[in-house]
């Protein structure tokens, strides 16, 4: 694996081509991704859930998005992995990359929190709204949390 990774890595420092399709598939997939997560975590955190028809519409809205972030997400998973392969030695011990995969490991979770409480939500069990808004102030944190471990990490490491 390591004859693998050093054969990546020297042939995307010597393209910079590859480099910036890279880094524009990564960049590009997290401001998709993240912009609809945000965009829907504010809807869901500022929309009007007082009758039936408006929790309908919030709920058609965050279901709509799943694919496109989901989508998003192994693109951003897939370039990742080729940032990290570029130089996995340096990687490998930084501090600040495995605080980065944490985060978004808690994304994910936080996803599949949210994708519970929204199938809860459908089913009419009104105690879903909570976890639903709990997990939009969730998501919110971690997209930008993320999206700072990912600027810190070339600059600090």
């Amino acid at each position: 694996m390591t004859d693998l990774f050093q054969t990546w890595g020297s042939f995307y420092a010597n393209h910079a081509v590859v480099r910036t399709l890279v880094a524009f598939v990564h960049v590009g997939a997290l401001l998709a991704g993240g912009g609809l997560a945000v965009a829907t975590d504010r809807i869901m955190l500022t929309g009007v859930v007082d009758d039936g028809s408006s929790r309908r519409s919030l709920l058609e809205r965050l279901q709509s998005t799943h694919g496109p972030v989901i989508g998003s997400l192994v693109l951003i998973t897939i370039s990742g992995f080729l940032l990290f392969a570029s130089d996995f030695e340096t990687f490998l011990y930084s501090k600040f990359f495995w605080s980065k995969m944490g985060l978004v490991a808690l994304l994910v979770i936080n996803g599949r929190v949210l994708w519970g409480a929204e199938r809860r939500a459908l089913s009419g069990d009104h105690r879903a709204w909570r976890t639903l808004r709990l997990t939009a102030i969730a998501s919110l944190a971690l997209w930008f949390l993320t999206t700072l471990g990912g600027v810190a990490l070339p600059n600090i490491g």
